[in-house]
């Protein structure tokens, strides 16, 4: 079974920064792309960043400019680091991980972490 375990969030000051990481553990083949989503109070879940295994990234056009994603491949983690926080950036945090194992293709979500920013 695999298990993302994310890091705390916490609280912030806009204009400050947080890093998030999260970590793959389990039975894991192959990693297609890990990244993070993020889901604020009445809204729908909605992408931050993704990197795939070639590193290629993929970012919302709310954080380009502020966050940036990467991976430890040999390690199966991902970070987020957030800089330049903004009010809206609050939101509960999701790791989010697309490959397979050995039953096949799977898609795993950690259990979320909470982001406030303070304004």
């Amino acid at each position: 079974q695999v298990q993302l375990v994310e890091s705390k969030g916490g609280l912030v000051q806009a204009g400050g920064s947080l890093r998030l990481s999260c970590a793959a553990s389990g039975t894991i083949i192959s990693i297609n792309a890990m990244g993070w989503y993020r889901q604020a109070p009445g809204k729908q879940r909605e992408l931050v960043a993704d990197i795939t295994n070639g590193r290629s990234t993929n970012y919302a056009d709310s954080v380009k400019g502020r966050f940036t994603i990467s991976r430890d491949n040999a390690r199966n983690m991902v970070f987020l680091q957030m800089n330049s926080l903004k009010p809206e950036d609050t939101a509960v945090y999701y790791c989010n991980l697309r490959g397979y194992n050995n039953r096949g293709a799977l898609e795993v979500w950690g259990q979320g972490t909470l982001v406030t920013v303070s304004s």
